[in-house]
């Protein structure tokens, strides 16, 4: 098939010969034809040689590749092909762990695609048991969604030594396309079959995943190995689970035996949700859990010193963009100095940032000056990023945005 062409200008092909996959508008000389954003374009050098195969866009990221190979159609079996080296690799990870008879610690909730790091920038899936959560982040992702939704079903009809055929795919992208005008022409609902929520497992507890309303895709599946990381620090401490969203921390923490949880949330949603869970796990009348609905910010201002031993700070994106790095590093820089001030001797703090305009040594550096300002010591037990099921293409580091530290506070 042919599809239009695009001319680089010279040398600005040296960053797709080390596979990025990003073309930006800045460095294109021309354009045969007349594509439309989302349409399927052919990236030339400076020379006229194929470099391989992408999605155009409007903005400053021209094209996102798909393919390096000239020779490669993008088509049902293109996407068949991803998806089922994605399934793979989640399956030779141990992630797919279906709940069965000898399987202590089911797990039936992972991310199947994480854009660049799956080679399909502009598009990312999770699984929820059989309900594929499909998103766009780009226009021609949104206009392939029927083919990706194919495919999927095909793939997981298919593979049925790694993991349960699918019942469901739903799209869920009103909300990320990055154009008011794309957000408004998609809409959420079910591309192939139809499912309730209902309970998956992740690392044997259970949780709900809201696709029709939730944030994300439903769930926030990238926190999973910090969340079981916790379960070493939580015996036995009094926590405090800020930003708690649906609880997930404060279920690993009471399930590690944790003296008692309090979990903090502005969103009353976010505490019946957190609530939700506790209940679905440990019973609806857990004594040793609190909920409470505030400010986070307010909370640690008012709260006693030592009132806890262990603190989780894991707060929504403080930055969507490079523009208010500036606010989000105030915030960061706040948040960890109320709970370096506040918290008990020999405590210790998990603290994130998901912001990926922020970087690794924006965000240390950040929290280095509240420690430094709290007069405390403080020591890093732990460096954390993303799971393996949101790897970072190597020759794309921009697909790191997940950021924590563990922190030990005397």
């Amino acid at each position: 098939m042919s599809y239009p062409k695009l001319h680089l200008l010279p040398r600005k092909e040296e960053s797709l010969l080390r596979f990025h996959p990003w073309v930006f508008s800045g460095a294109i000389a021309s354009i045969d034809g007349s594509p439309r954003d989302g349409d399927l374009v052919e990236v030339l050098d400076s020379r006229g040689r194929a470099l391989g195969t992408g999605h155009y866009a409007l903005g400053s990221i021209a094209v996102r590749m798909l393919s390096f190979d000239p020779q490669e159609t993008i088509d049902q079996a293109f996407y068949q092909g991803r998806l089922r080296a994605a399934l793979k690799l989640r399956a030779s990870m141990g992630l797919i762990r279906p709940e069965e008879e000898g399987n202590t610690s089911p797990n039936t909730t992972y991310r199947l695609v994480h854009g660049e790091g799956d080679g399909l920038p502009g598009l990312i899936i999770d699984i929820y048991a059989s309900t594929a959560v499909v998103q766009a982040h780009s226009m021609g992702m949104h206009e392939a969604r029927q083919i990706i939704a194919e495919a999927l079903m095909t793939v997981y009809g298919t593979e049925d030594k790694l993991t349960p055929p699918l019942e469901a795919v739903y799209y869920k992208s009103e909300t990320t396309l990055p154009t008011r005008d794309m957000r408004q022409m998609a809409e959420d609902g079910f591309l192939i079959g139809h499912t309730e929520a209902s309970y998956v497992w992740e690392n044997g507890l259970k949780f709900i995943p809201d696709w029709v309303k939730g944030q994300k895709t439903g769930f926030f599946i990238d926190q999973r190995d910090n969340r079981s990381l916790l379960r070493a620090y939580a015996p036995n401490r009094r926590v405090l689970n800020a930003f708690c969203y649906t609880g997930g921390f404060s279920v690993y923490a009471l399930a590690s035996g944790a003296e008692r949880v309090d979990s903090l949330d502005s969103s009353g949603k976010a505490m019946y949700l957190t609530e939700q869970h506790v209940a679905l796990n440990f019973g609806k009348d857990c004594s040793r859990h609190r909920s409470i609905t505030q400010d986070a910010f307010d909370y640690l201002e008012q709260m006693p010193e030592h009132e806890y031993d262990l603190i989780i700070l894991d707060p929504p994106a403080f930055a969507k963009h490079r523009k208010v790095l500036r606010n989000a590093l105030i915030g960061y820089r706040k948040i960890n100095s109320l709970a370096f001030r506040k918290i008990a001797p020999g405590g210790i703090v998990f603290t994130f940032s998901c912001s990926q305009a922020v970087s690794k040594e924006e965000f240390r550096l950040a929290v280095f000056t509240a420690a430094a300002s709290s007069n405390r010591r403080v020591r890093i037990l732990h460096q954390l990023t993303q799971p393996v099921d949101h790897p970072i293409n190597i020759y794309h580091p921009e697909g790191e945005y997940l950021k924590g530290l563990v922190l030990y506070v005397e």
